[in-house]
């Protein structure tokens, strides 16, 4: 694979310069209490969370093709070394433990160069956008839990849910009034600037203020706690000491922390990726995190991913490149010189607030609610990945997203779509019979079309669809197998089974629509008899054919069983193409698109508009189904457009029996039935408009007059 370097800065765009700069000096501003923080929970120094923010990110952001994510040290990583170390007995922030994590971050980086070579980097794409969306809001979570003790002035939390709220309860016992007042004002303060000016750098300026603050008030002295001050400086670069740690450990270890740093930081970039519509190439971003974790190691650092708080502060000032995470590299690299005094006068209430602002910004809990009001099943699965993450950890979060992701495969083709055809004298090609109720079974047969490849987990639902659909008049089973392009074993001895028994009872089984691959299938599986003895058939037609059957087909059932139905609901079911496209909100559709055209009509006074609406050409039940709701409308119109009632009316029926010659033309067939129908139109307009009825019957009666007369 080429390697292609600073790919999201070129070509760049000199427009995004002030955003992107801007971006990088907070995201440097922000990593401050991050990086140090998170490097003390993996057992380092807090130095070496800054040391850790110029190197690896400067390097991650030459080779990302990400334009957005934001390399450095991290949560995940961070809490999975500093576990480690102690079980290794090793004490944290001790000389060994300085020596021991970076042959981990080392090792770290080793694994992800062979997960590059091995163009791992593909199998994120089997984890959907629920599980993606709940493990995402877990890890923002879960890092806002970690932060909040420190709101009140204790230490950060380490752990899962329940570690999180123990220590968040014993932390509010002994909490700092003024610090938890100072961190909470600041959550409000960028709050209220986020939504009413997003642009504006409020957290650059809180943290000014706030260092000004410590440096001329008594801050301190209020029980505010600041970051500790830091020696000047840049990071020296050497081998780590691999003899400082058992090697197995360092096997075993690494590889957990590389595969987490590998799904997160993957999940996280094409979460980004997807919101803001552009592509990323997975297998070259393991490229990159495992030179910005070499970099890492060669510095005397721990492991590092994509940090997710810091990404999602660099899109609230709207960075476009990875120029953001050079200039966040660059900025650090210049306090670690010549401005580590202003560190120790930042509180760490105010830091703390702009993270927790950073990651609530990055939660995905309106997917959540859209799941829940559209699909339920992909709204538990939303919730299993993120309270995976919450309570079982990342690395459990990981394995229960991926998990989750394949059991949404299998539920998805398990429940495949599946309807029923029959013939409408309009279309050559079959239609769905709950479509429209001028579409009707063929009589003796069943046309039942299944949209997925068969295999054990559906196979069973096309079974049982069809033998209840069989009655003592069916003669032949059609199966339109367009859908299906592949079959297991389980499933080919199901239609052998089915083919069978419906052999005994006197009908035909075709399959039917299908590509050609299936039939070698079909044979491979002990099926090719059926293809043999005439019961696999390129087309529906070809089926039909065999039976005897030409065009028109006789259909079951005769249509004036239709006027059977409630009013208002047959006449949603005399719709076409509108019941095809809104389903049961079709009536709803027409009302609210005749609502937008009146509208209009008040703007541009275009009549000719309000009588097409949006759809231009409209099949002739559509549009007779429209001139019916204009019709309801009749004064309302009058009163906008300034027409008279009697040559509205006029208009209406002139359009209408326009369409009735269109059919009567081109669709003889149906000229009796559209006569039917517009009777019960009739009824229904004399029921809800019995004015506007009477106005438009006179005018039928004048137009039939006047036609009479001509003639």
């Amino acid at each position: 694979m080429k390697i292609k370097l600073a790919s999201t800065l070129r070509p760049y765009n000199r427009k995004n310069l002030t955003n992107d700069l801007l971006a990088g000096i907070v995201i440097a501003a922000v990593s401050i209490p991050i990086s140090m923080g998170y490097s003390q929970i993996a057992g380092l120094p807090a130095v070496y969370g800054l040391y850790g923010s110029v190197f690896p990110i400067i390097v991650f952001a030459l080779f990302s093709t990400s334009p957005q994510m934001i390399f450095g040290v991290d949560a995940a990583p961070a809490a999975l070394v500093g576990s480690a170390i102690v079980s290794l007995g090793i004490e944290s922030g001790s000389e060994e433990a300085m020596r021991a994590v970076p042959v981990l971050t080392f090792m770290v980086a080793v694994w992800l160069l062979i997960f590059y070579l091995l163009k791992a980097g593909r199998l994120v794409n089997y984890i959907s956008l629920p599980v993606m969306g709940g493990f995402i809001t877990g890890i923002c979570s879960t890092i806002i839990l970690m932060q909040i003790p420190k709101l009140m002035g204790g230490a950060s939390g380490v752990g899962e849910l329940i570690e999180l709220s123990e220590h968040i309860y014993h932390t509010a016992g002994h909490a700092s009034i003024p610090s938890l007042i100072l961190g909470i004002s600041t959550i409000v303060i960028i709050s209220v600037s986020k939504k009413y000016a997003p642009k504006f750098p409020m957290a650059v300026i809180v943290m000014a203020v706030s260092a000004l603050a410590t440096r001329f008030l008594p801050v301190r002295e209020l029980g505010i706690a600041t970051l500790s001050s830091v020696e000047p400086g840049m990071p020296s670069w050497s081998i780590p000491d691999f003899g400082s740690i058992p090697l197995s450990g360092a096997l075993s270890i690494s590889l957990s922390v590389a595969v987490v740093i590998m799904a997160e930081t993957l999940l996280a970039e094409n979460n980004f990726a997807q919101k803001n519509a552009y592509r990323i190439e997975d297998n070259s971003e393991l490229l990159a995190f495992a030179l910005g974790n070499m970099s890492a190691a060669l510095t005397g650092c721990c492991p590092m991913n994509g940090s997710v708080s810091r990404t999602a502060m660099g899109e609230q000032y709207q960075s476009k490149s990875q120029l953001t995470g050079l200039i966040a590299g660059i900025t650090m690299a210049i306090l670690l010189i010549f401005c580590t005094g202003f560190i120790g006068y930042l509180p760490v209430p105010v830091l703390t607030a702009i993270v927790i602002s950073a990651l609530w910004g990055a939660t995905e809990f309106h997917l959540a609610r859209k799941l829940w009001k559209l699909n339920r099943d992909e709204f538990m699965i939303f919730c299993g990945a993120f309270l995976g993450v919450l309570i079982f950890g990342t690395i459990n979060g990981v394995l229960i997203g991926v998990v989750l992701s394949f059991a949404e495969m299998i539920l998805r083709t398990s429940k495949p779509v599946r309807s029923f055809l029959g013939y409408h004298p309009e279309y050559r090609e079959f239609r769905e019979l709950k479509e429209n109720s001028n579409t009707r079974p063929i009589e003796g047969v069943v046309i039942y079309k299944f949209s997925s490849s068969l295999f054990f987990g559906n196979c069973q639902i096309m079974q049982n669809d069809i033998e209840s659909a069989i009655d003592d008049d069916t003669k032949a089973v059609i199966v339109d197998g367009s859908g299906i392009t592949s079959i297991d074993i389980t499933a080919a001895e199901r239609i052998e089974n089915l083919y069978r028994n419906l052999k005994k009872q006197g009908i035909r089984l075709y399959l039917t629509e299908h590509i050609a691959d299936l039939n070698l299938q079909l044979r491979k599986l002990g099926l090719g008899y059926m293809i043999e003895e005439g019961a696999v058939r390129k087309t529906v037609t070809i089926a039909l054919k065999d039976m005897g059957y030409r065009r028109p087909y006789p259909l079951k059932g005769s249509y004036s069983r239709q006027f059977t139905t409630p009013l208002k609901r047959q006449i949603s079911s005399r719709m076409q193409e509108f019941t095809w496209a809104f389903g049961e909100d079709a009536e709803h559709f027409i009302e609210k698109q005749i609502h937008l055209q009146i509208e209009q009509l008040k703007e541009t006074g275009d009549m000719d508009k309000l009588f097409h609406g949006r759809w231009n050409y409209k099949e002739e039940l559509d549009e007779d189904e429209w001139l019916e709701h204009l019709e309801e409308h009749l004064k309302e119109i009058v009163r906008v457009s300034g027409k008279d009632e009697v040559s509205l009316a006029d208009t209406i029926e002139s359009y209408r029996s326009k369409v009735y010659e269109r059919i009567r033309e081109e669709h003889p067939e149906l000229a009796d039935r559209f006569r039917e129908r517009r009777a019960a139109l009739d009824r229904h307009l004399e029921e809800t408009r019995p004015d506007v009825y009477e106005l438009i019957l006179k005018r039928r009666e004048m137009r039939r007059s006047r036609k009479d007369e001509k003639e």
